[in-house]
């Protein structure tokens, strides 16, 4: 009897929302729900260390300007309309540099994978170029263009590239040979095989070297507007630093920071949406 009544009390609690003895059972929050009240929690503590350190002795505020002051520069900021002219600048550059280094990179990807010997004889090629740094080349892009939207996109177009295809190669070396020789035995072309079997198994490949390369390609659209003088952003940093406005300085890295964090956003939300098939997104969409 004692049982039944025990059993009877825990299948209220779950119906009714109550805990043992009629108390009202405690909810937790979903983790979708706790993961961005942590960020803001994290970013709320940051904001009032960067408030309170320029008055102390630690830092100078005429090097490191309060939060409030820095949020009051870019206030100011966004009522300027040479502010969004830049911001257009710099998306301009990363959108064209983008766009461009994911059509070369997954065209050049596929066909470099998809050929054996292709890829045996690039393969050293791809190793020694991938490594240089982009921002080597800014002496032989002012020599060609001068401070030209085109001296932008030849920086951001060269960092971008390896990082998508090096992940369309990676994707194209995973391609399951059971599958491909089923492929062949029906008769597929290269082009079934293609569309089939190597695209699907590569794409979620593609979409990591796509994420990695927006990120990339604001880095180095940035850097070549503030080293170059190329117009964006990066020529109000450095224009400003000149200037001595160090509150416009901050307020500008901190919209070039929030920009890096819209871009990321953005590019997952590209990556689940593109993904929505596979087992990783699907697994995440389910936790």
């Amino acid at each position: 009897m004692t049982r039944v009544a025990l059993t009877t009390d825990v299948a209220g609690s779950a119906g009714t929302g109550t805990g043992p003895g009629g108390l009202p059972a405690r909810r937790r929050l979903p983790e979708r729900a706790v993961t961005p009240l942590r960020g803001l929690a994290g970013l709320a503590g940051l904001v009032a260390v960067l408030e309170v350190l320029p008055h102390t002795s630690l830092v100078s505020a005429d090097y490191l300007p309060p939060a409030s002051e820095t949020l009051r520069a870019l206030w100011h900021l966004l009522a300027e309309q040479t502010f969004w002219t830049a911001l257009g600048d710099t998306l301009t550059g990363w959108g064209l540099g983008l766009a461009i280094s994911v059509v070369a990179g997954v065209a050049a990807g596929l066909v470099i994978g998809s050929i054996p010997v292709l890829r045996a004889v690039t393969a050293s090629t791809i190793e020694f170029l991938r490594p240089i740094p982009s921002v080597a080349l800014i002496p032989v892009a002012v020599l060609l263009y001068g401070a030209d939207l085109r001296s932008k996109l030849l920086l951001v177009v060269y960092a971008a590239f390896w990082q998508v295809i090096v992940q369309v190669l990676a994707g194209i070396q995973d391609v399951d040979p059971v599958a491909d020789d089923t492929a062949r035995s029906y008769r597929l072309g290269t082009w079934g095989r293609l569309r089939h079997v190597m695209w699907p198994t590569a794409l979620p490949y593609v979409m990591t070297g796509v994420r990695l390369a927006a990120t990339v390609a604001l880095i180095l659209a940035v850097t070549a507007e503030l080293v170059i003088g190329a117009p964006g952003l990066g020529q109000e940093i450095a224009v400003a630093q000149t200037s001595g406005a160090v509150p416009r300085v901050y307020a500008l890295v901190l919209v070039t920071g929030l920009l890096g964090v819209a871009v990321n956003l953005a590019a997952r939300a590209v990556e689940r949406r593109a993904l929505h098939w596979h087992q990783s997104v699907r697994t995440e969409v389910a936790g």
